[in-house]
């Protein structure tokens, strides 16, 4: 499971910076194992800066970390309003499966619709080994609930990629809608689903077929 799970509309309305340590319990048939994420968003007077690293650990036998996966994204403030610049990159390694490294540009566009506000990734995306650059529209939310102690959250992600084995162009879909229950300022405890279409791999490295939805049970700590 590769998070992106921190929404920024959040973390520009509420902190200056913001780091946070998640660790999620999948709990869906095969994918029995944890996985850990830590996050860091700052802004500064140029745009902001947002990394994530994703662990999981599911060495068989022994369940140490298997998969190691990283983003950051540089936005740049733009003198128009509600838009910036962003650049980003996507790398990682593991155990079972290669993962390619990815260089996307593009523009941000902060959508507000008055009961939540999106911030609208259109991106440039160029993987590596790709035969021809692809697409990637990316968008993250925020909605509190019951003054702030219920938060649901989540990201939204589609973009376009080589078909393997074949000539073809494969449209992926990846969303993980979060409901978090902040028992403090620091500690909160919450589930996730990680919602795909053609980005499961068995672990043979192989594409799983179908839509996939994959829940877990995650805990929260805000630094």
């Amino acid at each position: 499971m590769l998070h992106k799970i921190v929404s920024l509309t959040l973390l520009l309305s509420t902190f200056t910076t913001a780091q946070n340590l998640q660790l999620h319990y999948e709990a869906s048939g095969d994918r029995e194992y944890l996985v850990s994420t830590l996050e860091m968003f700052k802004p500064d007077q140029y745009g902001s800066t947002f990394w994530f690293v994703d662990m999981e650990y599911n060495t068989p036998g022994v369940n140490n970390g298997n998969l190691a996966y990283w983003e950051i994204a540089r936005s740049f403030t733009l003198p128009v309003n509600n838009l910036s610049a962003t650049i980003q990159y996507n790398d990682g390694v593991a155990s079972d499966f290669p993962i390619d490294q990815v260089w996307l540009a593009g523009i941000n566009y902060y959508l507000d619709l008055g009961f939540v506000a999106l911030p609208i990734d259109i991106l440039y995306r160029a993987a590596q080994g790709a035969d021809s650059p692809d697409f990637q529209l990316t968008t993250t939310w925020f909605v509190p609930l019951m003054d702030g102690n219920i938060e649901f959250s989540g990201f939204f992600d589609l973009w376009s990629q080589d078909k393997f084995g074949s000539d073809e162009t494969q449209i992926v879909i990846l969303g993980e809608p979060q409901i978090w229950y902040n028992a403090n300022e620091h500690l909160s405890i919450g589930t996730e689903v990680e919602i795909s279409n053609n980005f499961v791999v068995d672990g043979m490295g192989n594409l799983k077929e179908g839509v996939q939805a994959l829940p877990t049970l995650g805990l929260r700590w805000t630094f």
